[in-house]
């Protein structure tokens, strides 16, 4: 799949939080993990325990979810998982995201960073494509080592 093995730390935030502090720390910026802001939308009986016991609890919270996602739809709006960073400040957690937005358009494994600065300002730099699979690791894997050996 396209979790971490252990999913609670994608449906936490962490990795999540993990990328913009990289973002962050690569646009210069002085980030830690304890720095970043995390509203989760994780059931906290969801996220005791071991993996095995994480599924057992997403089945009974199956409800809890299912209200999620449908505020979402009758608003005409879809759920999306986001990281943003601004003024020095970085937060994520789960949002809702109206048609128009270039997130609402997002699937599977594919990522978008948009880019708001001075320059664009009415309408965001968006860099898309995919952030997960094989090639897409092994290819930032084989940049770190390249980075590293110069």
């Amino acid at each position: 799949g396209y979790t971490e093995p252990d999913p609670r730390l994608d449906l936490s935030g962490t990795d999540v939080m993990r990328k913009i502090m990289i973002l962050a720390r690569e646009a210069g910026e002085k980030l830690e993990m304890d720095d970043i802001s995390s509203t989760s939308f994780m059931p906290e009986s969801c996220m005791k325990g071991d993996v095995a016991n994480f599924y057992q609890e997403m089945a009974k919270e199956e409800a809890h979810f299912k209200a999620l996602y449908q505020e979402a739809a009758n608003a005409g709006k879809k759920l999306k998982f986001v990281a943003k960073y601004e003024n020095g400040k970085a937060a994520v957690g789960l949002q809702h995201i109206d048609p128009q937005h270039d997130l609402y358009h997002l699937y599977g494994k594919d990522n978008v960073v948009l880019f708001s600065t001075n320059r664009y300002v009415d309408q965001p730099l968006v860099i898309k494509g995919a952030g997960a699979g094989a090639e897409v690791t092994a290819s930032g894997v084989f940049a770190d080592i390249i980075r590293a050996a110069r």
